[in-house]
């Protein structure tokens, strides 16, 4: 079976909200899935106010004990939608960005385990929610990438952070300076990666850790999952505060531009420095 039929044909989430798909494949397990496959969902503004109301929901719903972050179709995130980012510069952009940092606080705080659920890519800022997730299950065609550089960008979504504290500096500085791809099976040797399943079987593996976690006493794993984020030195906030500062300086360069104009015209970007 391939990997998209394995996806698509998952039992049908019980609502739709804007770029999502919500379902509860076992008792207090909820499903949470990108679902815009067209673009290998590609997160827009609709999307990321989604992703913070639903987490906030979930946060708060006691017959909730664990979550599953999922994608649609032939990848689970290929990042923020880039159609829109050159058309809000300044206090715009800078508002922007506080709603995708928004999106990844309520996954990483929400005190209940989350699992993603990854194949295809996770790249950008949909790396940064698969590791702001607790574990991660990939198929063996998943890949995590770093691409800001191709676009004359600073990773955003928190990266700088997730990458540091699971990878270490050094391998954190390959990924992101390179912009390379990180395949699921060195992704695993990483330890970015927590469970490596062929394609067929990444729903059933995720949803299996789900229910066993959701069967613990997740009061407990919320308590730890607090111990954890406090013994983070700086803390997220601390680095989106500090992202926030370097995209603005970022977006007003000429590189970036450059970097968006190349994306759109498929060629080579020509990158000057400035």
């Amino acid at each position: 079976m391939g990997q998209d039929t394995a996806v698509d044909t998952a039992p049908a989430p019980a609502r739709q909200i804007a770029g999502l798909l919500i379902g509860q494949p076992s008792p207090g397990v909820v499903e949470v899935r990108l679902n815009r496959p067209e673009k290998i969902n590609a997160l827009d503004e609709d999307t990321y106010r989604a992703l913070t109301d639903e987490f906030h929901r979930l946060h708060e719903d006691r017959s909730v004990r664990a979550v599953i972050l999922s994608g649609s179709g032939r990848g689970f995130c290929s990042g923020s939608d880039i159609g829109a980012m050159l058309k809000t510069t300044g206090p715009a952009a800078r508002a922007r960005l506080q709603r995708r940092h928004a999106a990844v606080q309520a996954v990483y705080r929400i005190e209940k385990p989350v699992v993603a659920a990854i194949h295809g890519p996770a790249a950008g800022i949909g790396f940064s929610l698969a590791m702001a997730s607790d574990m991660i299950v990939a198929s063996e065609d998943a890949y995590f990438q770093q691409a800001f550089t191709n676009v004359g960008l600073v990773p955003d979504g928190g990266a700088i952070f997730f990458l540091a504290q699971r990878l270490g500096i050094g391998r954190a500085k390959d990924l992101v300076m390179t912009g390379r791809r990180l395949g699921a099976r060195e992704a695993h040797e990483w330890g970015v990666v927590n469970r490596l399943v062929a394609a067929e079987g990444l729903l059933e593996e995720a949803r299996a850790l789900a229910a066993s976690l959701a069967a613990a006493p997740t009061y407990v794993l919320g308590l730890a999952k607090k111990m954890f984020a406090a013994g983070c030195s700086p803390s997220l906030e601390t680095v989106l505060e500090i992202e926030s500062y370097a995209a603005s300086v970022a977006r007003a360069s000429g590189d970036h531009k450059e970097g968006v104009m190349a994306f759109r015209e498929k060629r080579k970007p020509r990158f000057t420095g400035e």
